[in-house]
């Protein structure tokens, strides 16, 4: 399966200025096999892999002084392999398992600069707030699960994708209905690699969703690492009203009802620390940085995955499957996750929304992010143009917008009169 991510590692690989590289995600997004896959291609397999909890005796070598040569040299002796900077890459996987290593990230770039050195986990933040973190002296790479892209060229759509890819807003109408085809298909698939990969070899949606099940209770098994942080129950049941308020406004106390909104906001946090889901606060479109004027009361939320989201929601999928109308299913729920989705694994690592709350005249707009030093607007709407209140209002109240966005199953089309861009929503990794 092809990774975009493979082609950041190469260019992390290239650049003069390369600091250890940390790379995060949630557990199943593929970040182990991104790694050896990027050594396979460009390290000839000349990969020395530490990982942490399945050698925990490895600990050892980081618990004394943070000497990279004497480090090195042990852990030469542990594998019994000759590491060499300048030829080899060190893979420190699961590196959450033993924060000390995390702290010697500095001193590999400050003492063997030309040793290529990742790292990677999936609970990361848990470690990072109880040890010294090397600042400025480490990089940095999210990997989220895979994206429609990814997706059609992983189940042999790859000329497909090649078109939509190279021109997704000039397509003839017959590949335009093929796309979003598949792009309903992907709604129930997902991007979890494991997920993917299922439906590719046997082509049984049924079976897809048995290892969406068998991931929702991995991540619930992980709870249990969360502790003492937060209750293992209030995790299980914020972590399934998150996935049925995708789209809508979160109140902690709703999240789960046995307990506090203190417990509920502690247990969404812990969540978000491990990237299972993702807080999308409400802001102004006044101007710049949007995070300056971000609420931390008033906020939605994504989960990972779209694929984990529609079996969290325990959608009937017999009666879904089928439904063409892709903004109506759950509500329009799937489709605001999708869009989120494929906007952080484009690089938005910020997301916003905009609302507006008044007597007998509220608005809201699904997404606000940053593009070349300009507010953009997006909205995920089917209809006219004339239906998209809360948009034009936004437009309207702040005329330094130069355009609003509107992401849909209609092919590309222009309204400038209305400052108005109509995009497929397949299309919304151009953004």
């Amino acid at each position: 399966m092809k990774r975009f991510i493979l082609d950041k590692l190469l260019h992390w690989q290239d650049d003069p200025r390369r600091k250890p590289l940390i790379l995060r995600g949630a557990r199943q997004v593929g970040k182990t096999w991104a790694v050896k896959e990027f050594a396979r291609q460009q390290f000839e397999d000349r990969i020395h892999l530490i990982d942490f909890e399945k050698y925990p005796d490895l600990n050892k070598i980081f618990a004394q002084d943070l000497d990279t040569r004497r480090i090195i040299c042990e852990l030469e002796l542990f594998f019994n392999r000759t590491i060499t900077p300048g030829e080899d890459l060190l893979f420190f996987d699961e590196i959450q398992s033993c924060p000390r290593a995390i702290t010697a990230l500095r001193y590999f770039f400050e003492d063997l600069p030309n040793l290529s050195v990742i790292a990677a986990g999936s609970l990361m933040e848990f470690a990072l707030r109880d040890i010294t973190f090397p600042v400025g002296r480490v990089q940095f790479l999210n990997l989220y699960p895979m994206t429609f892209t990814e997706f059609l060229i992983a189940t042999n759509k790859d000329m497909l994708a090649q078109k939509m890819v190279a021109d997704p807003l000039h397509l003839p109408k017959n590949i335009h209905q093929i796309l979003l085809e598949q792009l309903r298909l992907y709604f129930f698939v997902g991007g979890m690699p494991e997920c993917v990969k299922t439906y590719r070899d046997d082509g049984k949606l049924v079976n897809v969703f048995a290892v969406q099940e068998n991931l929702i209770q991995a991540y619930r098994a992980d709870f249990a690492k969360y502790a003492p942080y937060s209750d293992k129950r209030c995790l299980n049941a914020v972590l399934g009203n998150l996935a049925k308020a995708v789209g809508n406004q979160i109140k902690y106390s709703h999240l789960a009802d046995s307990f506090s909104s203190a417990t509920n906001k502690k247990a969404f946090e812990l969540l978000t620390m491990a990237q299972i889901s993702r807080k999308i606060s409400s802001t102004s479109a006044a101007g710049l940085p949007l995070g300056a004027s971000a609420s931390e009361r008033k906020f939605k939320a994504l989960l990972l995955d779209i694929g984990l989201m529609q079996s969290l929601c325990g959608l009937n999928v017999n009666d879904q499957i089928f439904n063409k109308n892709l903004l109506s299913i759950y509500n329009g729920a799937l489709a605001e996750q999708f869009v989120g989705q494929e906007l952080l694994a484009g690089g938005h690592e910020r997301l916003y929304y905009w609302t507006r709350d008044a007597r007998n005249s509220s608005a809201e707009v699904d997404y606000l992010i940053e593009n070349n030093g300009e507010i953009i607007p997006l909205e995920i709407k089917s209809g006219a143009a004339g239906r998209l209140k809360s948009l034009h209002l936004l437009l309207k109240s702040y005329p330094d917008i130069s355009q609003g966005y509107v992401l849909s199953q209609r092919q590309y089309s222009v309204l400038p009169e209305q400052k108005l861009v109509f995009i497929p929503l397949y299309a919304t990794s151009i953004l």
